[in-house]
């Protein structure tokens, strides 16, 4: 059975040609799917339309400043989660401060090296948005590799459709703590995706079928009232 590539949406916004084509290369390159815009506009009518996973911001921007953007999105209840890595040629220790004070996750100095960059975007991914990490997911008998797009339970393959697969992989990389339908209908179907709460009963069934045969599906909780639950033991 196919399963849809999880790919992290990163958001490029960087007024400066030939630095937006070189990020925008890296980005692609690691398997990333690189947003562009040119200016604070495009960038918030992108972000308007549909939550990036990761914002490359960069600090000089003309009109609204990239500092300005960062404290917006900041004070928004809708996009003070998205992480954000500012990038500027300002070197100054205040100048840092400020931007991370702005509310950027991380902070690179122009000129950048590309490899510097795209470990520092991994690295804020699997600290800020761990379900777009690469890396295996390993809890009680479960393992589910992102980039094989492969689930195992007690050590037997198990075919999952798309929608399963990023369901599990947001569960188990955001253990116990408890989500309501429509937290989960924002975090795996999207926030601009409008389809009925109820849907996501019927895929937490067809998850927890899928693991029944291994014992597994004690694993997805029901808390009544409130929502689901993934439970590490």
């Amino acid at each position: 059975m196919t399963v849809k590539i999880m790919t992290a949406k990163i958001l490029l916004v960087e007024d400066e040609p030939a630095i937006q084509e070189l990020l925008a290369f890296n980005v692609q390159q690691c398997g990333y799917q690189a947003i562009q815009a040119m200016d604070a506009a495009s960038a918030l009518a992108l972000v308007n339309r549909e939550l990036p996973d990761l914002i490359l911001l960069d600090w000089m921007l003309p009109g609204i400043s990239g500092i300005e953007l960062a404290k917006r999105w900041r004070a928004d209840a809708r996009t003070r989660n998205i992480p954000i890595i500012m990038l500027t040629a300002r070197t100054d220790e205040r100048d840092k401060i400020m931007g991370l004070e702005s509310g950027a996750d991380d902070y690179i100095t122009k000129p950048f090296s590309p490899r510097e960059l795209m470990a520092r975007i991994r690295a804020v991914l699997r600290r800020r948005a761990p379900e777009m990490s690469e890396e295996t997911v390993s809890i009680g008998g479960l393992a589910l590799s992102p980039t094989t797009h492969r689930v195992a339970a007690n050590g037997k393959n198990i075919d999952l459709g798309p929608t399963e697969f990023r369901l599990l992989n947001f569960f188990m990389t955001h253990t116990e703590r408890v989500y309501s339908r429509s937290q989960l209908l924002d975090q795996v179907w999207g926030d601009h995706v409008f389809v009925e709460e109820r849907t996501v009963d019927v895929h937490i069934r067809r998850l927890r079928q899928a693991l029944e045969p291994s014992n597994l599906d004690h694993m997805v909780q029901t808390v009544r009232g409130s929502g689901y639950r993934f439970a590490a033991e």
